[in-house]
């Protein structure tokens, strides 16, 4: 008789089932760096290119002429090669034979109904691991233009710092300090998130969303001159008024709409928080920190991945967002799942985001 037993290990499956798990909302991931189809490289290094937003005009031509043929606009092409991450999950022999969490006492599931449980939930739970460090890395792309990543060689060893950046010279060009704090008496908030607006529009990039640290958030919410301005018998139109909303997001409230000398701008109260490498509890915009950008400002791009699959000689070479690999440990009888992906985070143009730094708080 023919075996129809589904080897639940073997990584083009694996890989089947990864694409049915349901992928958690992230606000900065999600809203600001998409994946396309020309976004998964089958190479090592991923192709970055970026241009400057072109405010150029056509020219009035004599009839004489005909046309006056005119430059395309020039861009900016690096190849990069994305830094490595791959999560594991240790799978014991006794795993199948143990009622796992959720599962009712006499479910009479099979060994193989269970083992394909157990490889959905570790592979969910991997991904979501991932996703956590891919919505840290466009978070900070957004904000430093750059992104810093430690490497480790064990679960306690640092490796070598890996560093990308985006910008032209040794100073971005994607920052704006305030003048005066927001919450001192000659702060103008709205003043500084024009300029910031304006500081796209010079390059021919949208302005749509501004982002708010938690504190900033609360400012807003209790200054006085906005509640002045948002009072319909002031005859005052500054925006369609503060009304927060929860999101799909996670610790991200959507608080209406506010326009910014023309500029309407869905404004965001960003709480999200995370664990860093060192189990400390961080914001992943700070809470006095600021940024105006627009949605589908950059994309997360992913390199190819090259294993020795379980059961192999030979090396196999995936082009795909996650890879999963099963690794037998014969001699502890011991098995582990991997979930393996090379992201990276970058701009589709030059600069398409602004960032303020500490716009609340005292000055020193």
């Amino acid at each position: 008789m023919p075996n129809n037993t589904l080897n639940f290990f073997d990584t083009y499956l694996m890989i089947a089932i990864m694409e049915e798990v349901l992928p958690r909302a992230s606000f900065f991931r999600d809203r600001y760096f998409s994946t396309g189809a020309g976004d998964v490289f089958g190479a090592d290094k991923v192709l970055v290119e970026y241009r400057k937003g072109d405010r150029r005009m056509a020219p009035f031509v004599s009839q004489r002429v005909g046309d006056i043929p005119m430059d395309r606009r020039g861009y900016t092409v690096h190849e990069l090669e994305p830094a490595y991450i791959a999560p594991s999950r240790i799978l014991t022999l006794d795993d199948l034979q143990k009622r796992g969490f959720g599962e009712a006492l006499y479910a009479n599931s099979t060994p193989a109904e269970r083992a394909a449980r157990l490889i959905r939930d570790d592979l969910t739970d991997l991904e979501n691991f991932i996703q956590r460090r891919e919505e840290w890395m466009c978070a900070q792309v957004m904000i430093h233009n750059a992104c810093e990543m430690q490497t480790y060689v064990d679960a306690a060893t640092k490796g070598e710092k890996l560093f990308v950046n985006f910008y032209d010279g040794e100073v971005s060009e994607h920052t704006f300090t305030v003048s005066n704090k927001w919450d001192t008496e000659k702060g103008n908030y709205r003043f500084d998130v024009k300029a910031m607006c304006r500081m796209l529009s010079k390059r021919g990039l949208p302005a749509a969303d501004l982002l708010l640290g938690s504190e900033v958030a609360d400012f807003i919410l209790e200054d006085k001159r906005t509640a002045e301005l948002l009072d319909k018998n002031s005859g005052v139109f500054l925006g369609n008024g503060i009304r927060e909303q929860l999101t799909a997001y996670d610790g991200v409230t959507f608080m209406g709409v506010l326009n910014f000398g023309g500029h309407n701008l869905n404004v965001f109260s960003v709480d999200e928080r995370y664990l860093d490498d060192e189990g400390k509890d961080q914001p992943m915009l700070g809470a006095k920190d600021v940024i105006v950008t627009a949605p589908n400002c950059g994309s997360l791009k992913y390199g190819r991945i090259t294993q020795i699959d379980y059961g192999a000689t030979m090396p196999s070479t995936y082009t795909s967002r996650r890879v999963p690999k099963l690794v037998v440990d014969q001699e502890n009888d011991q098995r582990k799942l991997r979930l393996g992906t090379r992201p990276l985070a970058t701009p589709k143009n030059y600069c398409p985001y602004i960032y303020a730094k500490e716009v609340i708080g005292a000055n020193p």
